[in-house]
């Protein structure tokens, strides 16, 4: 068995976007109520990749999950903040890629010279919580009732993680264009 975790490519689309549909639809987790196109999936990782990482976990070609981050906020003070979003595929939750793959994008996340990941979580979500602070990310508050689907209102929790230490004088992060990555092997 091959299992690596790399940068995602477009022609990922089609597996993150059979990851993450089934989210949309029938689950809260996701604030979407659409699934987004395999079309649209492809523009969002290219997008994404322009600033961000985006890692897929795969195994023996198969694309079990993925992990992203994205701006936090707009205001130039956020600038070494990042949101994180990690999905497992349905079948492959509970063996360990959540923690791989998030602990891939925190590395990388340090090196491009972000120091703060928030992330959002609609509650109940035991699973997720549990990913996120065996991650290190720590409680910050609830949103209550910030979001209606599937004919219900949902909280949503937020998380911190600390990805280093502040400095008292930080650089602007690098982008992954800007660090000339193109696999995830120059990572290692």
């Amino acid at each position: 068995m091959t299992r690596i975790i790399r940068l995602a490519r477009a022609d990922d689309a089609p597996a993150i976007q059979a990851i993450y549909a089934p989210v949309v639809s029938y689950t809260p987790i996701s604030f979407e109520t659409t699934p987004p196109s395999i079309e649209e999936m492809s523009q969002r990782i290219e997008q994404t990749l322009k600033s961000f990482p985006w890692l897929v976990y795969e195994d023996t070609g198969e694309l079990l999950g993925y992990a992203y981050a994205s701006q936090h906020r707009i205001r130039s003070a956020y600038q070494w903040s990042v949101d994180v979003s990690i999905y497992v595929h349905e079948h492959s939750r509970r063996q360990g890629i959540g923690r791989q793959l998030y602990a891939a994008l925190f590395k990388l996340l340090r090196q491009q010279g972000f120091y703060n990941a928030y992330a959002g979580i609609t509650l109940p979500n035991p699973a997720s919580v549990a990913l996120h602070e065996a991650m290190g990310m720590q409680p910050l508050g609830v949103y209550q009732k910030v979001g209606y689907k599937l004919g219900a209102w949902h909280d949503v929790g937020w998380w911190q993680g600390l990805l280093q230490p502040h400095s008292a004088n930080p650089s602007a992060p690098k982008s992954i264009v800007e660090m000339q990555i193109t696999e995830w092997k120059e990572l290692v």
